[in-house]
């Protein structure tokens, strides 16, 4: 698991204003977090992690699909949350920081997430 917090630390260098990388299960419980010392603590909490995950299973319930990612801008930082089932990928940044990057991050992540998704069962 340490060689996997260092991937995600050394990744979370390559975006200016990325703050955490947080991948949970389906019900918010962290799996592994890299966070900054200023990361908003509140954004680390399960209550806020966990709504991700209710999120899209309301969203399924309406007939919407199966959500992909939920962004959310915010006065001084944004947060962008990707479905890799049974896996959600939490990234906490600055409000400046750019989007984009922050979502092709997933790309960088497809073999870690990949071996956390064959040992996480899908509920």
């Amino acid at each position: 698991m340490q060689e996997a917090k260092n991937y995600l630390s050394k990744l979370s260098s390559t975006v200016e204003g990325l703050l955490a990388i947080v991948v949970t299960d389906r019900d918010g419980i962290p799996l592994i977090k890299v966070a900054m010392d200023h990361v908003p603590e509140q954004a680390l909490r399960h209550s806020f992690l966990s709504t991700f995950g209710s999120a899209t299973e309301q969203a399924n319930k309406l007939g919407l699909k199966q959500t992909q990612s939920v962004i959310s801008m915010f006065k001084n930082y944004q947060v962008v949350q990707i479905n890799k089932y049974p896996l959600i990928v939490t990234f906490i940044a600055e409000s400046s920081a750019n989007t984009g990057l922050l979502l092709n991050l997933e790309t960088d992540m497809g073999d870690l997430l990949s071996d956390l998704q064959r040992v996480v069962p899908a509920s």
